[in-house]
């Protein structure tokens, strides 16, 4: 078995690789509903992500190997200190673990340190701007499995039902990707996030954020989409962002 799993995750050779179900058998050559299996048990533990592109390495693969968050981080920096400078707003660079963001970059002012987060840290990714903007371009599936069981509040306006978690995601992307939060994750915060992404697949995440109630979220949320799509043509450049 383990054998077989790691013929499987060899096939996908960087980041970028994208291989239908019928790609990654011919290159086992193993037979077609063995690997059809073993990819479910590997999308079900995050080694693996499953979309309308195809099969890709998951969050737990790319940690496990380190490069691609280093490479985001980099690619990123620049546009995280330019929207920074440009709105005087925290702004965070987030990765999905699963069903939780971490945090790779975070960059801002005085208001900075009155937000708990902080680089390395986690938290669901359902209540943050950042984290809606990736769970958007998910699998509805996938979604699911992240979130089995009963989603935890995290305040009193936290989404804490799937039903409604699903609905909120079809309209951040019925906003080309734009996701708002207002008082979700912590009281008296508010967030506008976009995706960083490679081909349809979430890659990363780029939030805004400053006090609850603040009428400059919207103003800068075109700053947001474009920070995410520099960002993203500067790791992909043959997607054509």
């Amino acid at each position: 078995m383990i054998e077989r799993l790691t013929l499987i995750l060899d096939v996908f050779e960087d980041r970028t690789t994208r291989l239908t179900l019928k790609e990654v058998g011919f290159r086992t050559q193993l037979p077609r509903a063995t690997v059809y299996r073993i990819l479910n048990q590997l999308i079900r533990l995050n080694w693996v992500d499953h979309g309308p592109w195809g099969y890709g390495l998951g969050s737990r693969a790319l940690r496990f190997g380190g490069a691609g968050c280093v490479e985001i981080r980099a690619a990123a920096a620049p546009v995280l200190n330019e929207l920074h400078m440009q709105t005087g707003m925290v702004v965070h660079l987030a990765v999905l673990d699963g069903g939780d963001s971490i945090y790779l970059d975070k960059v801002g002012g005085r208001f900075a340190s009155m937000l708990p987060s902080q680089v390395g840290g986690r938290g669901p990714a359902y209540s943050t701007a950042g984290g809606k903007s990736m769970l958007a371009w998910l699998d509805p599936d996938i979604v699911d499995r992240f979130y089995e069981e009963r989603l935890s509040r995290c305040t009193d306006r936290t989404i804490a039902d799937i039903t409604t978690l699903h609905q909120e995601l079809a309209r951040i992307r019925g906003r080309r990707g734009l996701a708002f939060e207002r008082g979700e994750s912590e009281r008296g915060v508010a967030c506008v996030g976009a995706a960083i992404r490679d081909h349809d697949a979430p890659v990363a995440g780029i939030s805004l954020c400053g006090a609850a109630g603040s009428a400059q979220l919207e103003r800068f949320a075109p700053l947001v989409a474009h920070a995410a799509r520099e960002v993203s043509g500067t790791l992909y450049p043959e997607v054509g962002w």
